[in-house]
């Protein structure tokens, strides 16, 4: 009987704290975080999405943006663990998807009084690629058209400003 209550004592020492960091970091959308910031405030959570941008370097830590497809927020995190970043989205890319958990922060008093994120950890959740964007055929037409009326216009243009003043 006393061996079952030390082995039932001892699960709950182990299980308790992992469950409850488990709920303190739950995974959030960044519109969420941004609907309740003022309930959010101070609240170790975790957020994942697209980098955006590029990272912005100051000493030891860096920002870097991040967009989960419903919007956009600024990571303070270190410079070392930013790096591991190998793409960043923009037109021509899709970036790596990370996962962030760490302090979000509604008005930080220390980024003068922005919303962020101060991360704990971070992962790469998966690697970013290149983005072909191919030229629709209806674009280069409709181009050629455009190019070929402004000619046409100008050389009318031209055309009339050479007349005499009486003939006009």
């Amino acid at each position: 009987m006393r061996k079952i209550l030390q082995t039932l004592i001892l699960c709950v020492v182990l299980v308790i704290p992992f469950s409850l960091n488990a709920r303190a970091a739950a995974t959030v959308s960044i519109n969420s975080l941004i609907e309740n910031a003022k309930a959010m405030d101070g609240k170790e959570i975790s957020v994942q999405g697209e980098a955006i941008g590029e990272m912005l370097e100051r000493g030891d830590y860096c920002w870097v943006n991040i967009n989960d497809g419903t919007s956009a927020i600024g990571i303070w995190m270190k410079t070392a663990d930013a790096r591991s970043i190998t793409r960043y989205g923009d037109y021509k890319n899709q970036g790596d998807t990370v996962r962030i958990t760490g302090t979000f922060r509604r008005a930080c008093a220390e980024h003068g009084g922005e919303a962020d994120i101060h991360s704990a950890s971070f992962q790469i959740v998966r690697r970013g690629y290149p983005v072909v964007r191919p030229v629709s055929t209806g674009r280069v037409t409709a181009a050629l058209l455009l190019v070929v009326l402004a000619g046409c216009l100008t050389a009318f243009y031209l055309k009339i400003s050479r007349r005499p003043a009486e003939i006009r």
